[in-house]
């Protein structure tokens, strides 16, 4: 019994060190200039960041295609497009999958946005989210807001993909980004 107590005390001592050896990534502060990049998206074309100057650029960071954490967000961010939209918001999809992977995820998942393929994993690692997963490495859930002048407006790290685009909707709104595009 209370060898069992024991290992159960020294596992969750071992999680909670992982936790925060993870939680100790760097991430961009806000304020500073968003890291430049240009990846393929799902349908093979180059996706540059500084093509979206101008417009609000929801830029999240997800572990894997095809996971229900990561299709629920996805599902979320689709289901809200029109009201980036109407905030001149931009949403860019960010894991390690394949442009494959990302292209197979969008039309099972019915999804029109963004998603790009990082696996060089050098953009996760510039923006703080690339992590250790057994003996892979994944994207971190972590969400950058990014300004249309290119700054970092807001940092969300470790979001919950259940209401995590309505929290991406609501600081565009705080931050002065509400200026509704009308038609």
């Amino acid at each position: 019994m209370w060898t069992v107590l024991l290992v159960v005390v020294v596992i969750a001592a071992a999680l909670l060190v992982a936790v925060r050896l993870l939680s100790s990534r760097t991430l961009p502060n806000t304020g500073s200039s968003a890291p430049d990049f240009s990846l393929p998206s799902q349908d093979g074309s180059a996706v540059n960041l500084k093509d979206y100057r101008g417009k609000w650029v929801a830029l999240y960071f997800y572990p894997k295609d095809m996971t229900p954490g990561c299709t629920l967000e996805a599902h979320n961010f689709q289901r809200d497009q029109a009201e980036f939209a109407r905030r001149n918001a931009a949403v860019l999809g960010v894991s390690v999958d394949s442009s494959d992977s990302h292209k197979h995820f969008c039309t099972k998942e019915g999804l029109n946005f963004k998603l790009l393929a990082d696996t060089s994993h050098q953009v996760s690692k510039q923006y703080g989210s690339l992590i250790n997963f057994g003996i892979t490495q994944i994207s971190a859930r972590n969400t950058f807001l990014i300004d249309p002048e290119g700054r970092i407006a807001r940092v969300f790290a470790g979001v919950n993909p259940a209401r995590h685009s309505s929290e991406v909707l609501a600081a565009i709104d705080e931050l002065g980004g509400a200026q509704v595009q009308t038609k």
